[in-house]
């Protein structure tokens, strides 16, 4: 079984039908379930996420949690080895890469996951698998 590191704009897509990424989000969500491959959302783009439900009441984060909860999908939390292979990457890439997404490929680094799913098509070559989904700038 295969491990997929996600990022936030993955799960925002899934969650919102409006959103320019869904149909695509979903369509690659169903098929690296039925392929058997977990998913991981580092605990920085887990708040991410929660940010718009946040703007509209506590009773929406908590359908993202049992969304969350349903697929099911972990939240990996933010060690010094991430936080390290993060801040090594944000130095590397300079202005090409943002600490968020800094932390979504350093916890796919450490965690040693097959890949790395966004929405985000400027992310530079980091030599780890990298499948954007809309194929347009997140």
């Amino acid at each position: 079984m295969g491990l997929t590191v996600l990022d936030a704009g993955v799960i925002i897509a899934i969650l919102n039908a409006a959103d320019v990424h869904h149909a695509r989000a979903r369509g690659s969500w169903r098929q690296s379930g039925t392929e058997g491959i977990s998913s991981s959302l580092p605990v920085s783009a887990y708040a991410e996420v929660l940010v718009a439900p946040y703007r509209h009441g506590v009773g929406a984060t908590v359908a993202v949690d049992e969304f969350l909860d349903s697929v099911p999908v972990s939240v990996e939390p933010a060690t010094r080895e991430i936080a390290h292979r993060a801040a090594e990457l944000r130095a590397r890439h300079g202005n090409r890469l943002r600490l968020p997404d800094s932390l979504v490929v350093a916890t796919a680094i450490v965690l040693e996951a097959d890949g790395v799913v966004t929405t985000d098509a400027r992310w530079p070559d980091f030599g780890v698998l990298v499948e954007v989904i809309g194929g347009s700038p997140g």
